[in-house]
């Protein structure tokens, strides 16, 4: 079996109300060479493959009834940009849903790369820039650190719709396995 066209998730949350505004699915792609320190998500550094799934077969193990829309973390999702455009069309253009991506790369770095500036009429919301643990947020609902940026390529968000005192998930999946999740001014990581 090919792996083109293939993306490697480390994880998908199906329904978190704070990682990002409403209802929202939550997709972490896995890999990342930036390793920031303090990084809330360390488990999705590594390159490894873990779970290969087309985006058609995300939505299908998590379907989208009753939620606004999906936030692409990681990981760094821009590594593996082909996937990370076929999710966001087929997020958008069958399912309507908003896309919210967070990447560690800045919107500068971005325009460098034609491949990656393709997935951008496909985002709603950008949050773009290493994560800085010197410099943690601790207002705004979906921004790790401060010197990290917002985008906005729609009409859909403002940043007003991000604003909102630090919180927490703690999501107990099917199998009993605990995952929290969130921006939290208390220093609580994704395990």
């Amino acid at each position: 079996m090919s792996n083109e066209g293939l993306i490697n998730i480390h994880s998908v949350i199906p329904f978190s109300k704070i990682n990002g505004p409403g209802n929202r699915m939550v997709i972490f792609f896995q890999g990342c060479n930036k390793r920031c320190p303090g990084c809330f998500n360390p488990n999705t550094h590594h390159f490894e493959t873990v779970n290969l799934y087309s985006p058609e077969a995300i939505f299908k193990k998590h379907p989208v009834n009753g939620i606004d829309g999906i936030t692409v973390s990681g990981g760094e999702p821009f590594l593996q940009h082909d996937g990370l455009l076929k999710l966001l069309k087929a997020a958008k253009e069958m399912y309507g849903l908003s896309t919210i991506v967070y990447t560690g790369l800045t919107y500068n770095e971005l325009e460098e790369r034609p491949d990656y500036l393709s997935c951008l009429s496909f985002i709603d919301a950008l949050v773009d820039g290493r994560y800085e643990e010197s410099k943690k947020e601790k207002t705004l609902l979906a921004r790790g650190s401060t010197n990290q940026r917002f985008y906005f390529f729609s009409s859909r968000y403002t940043e007003a719709d991000f604003y909102m005192a630090g919180k927490i998930e703690f999501i107990i999946g099917k199998n009993g396995i605990v995952t929290k999740t969130g921006f939290s001014n208390i220093g609580i990581r994704i395990n």
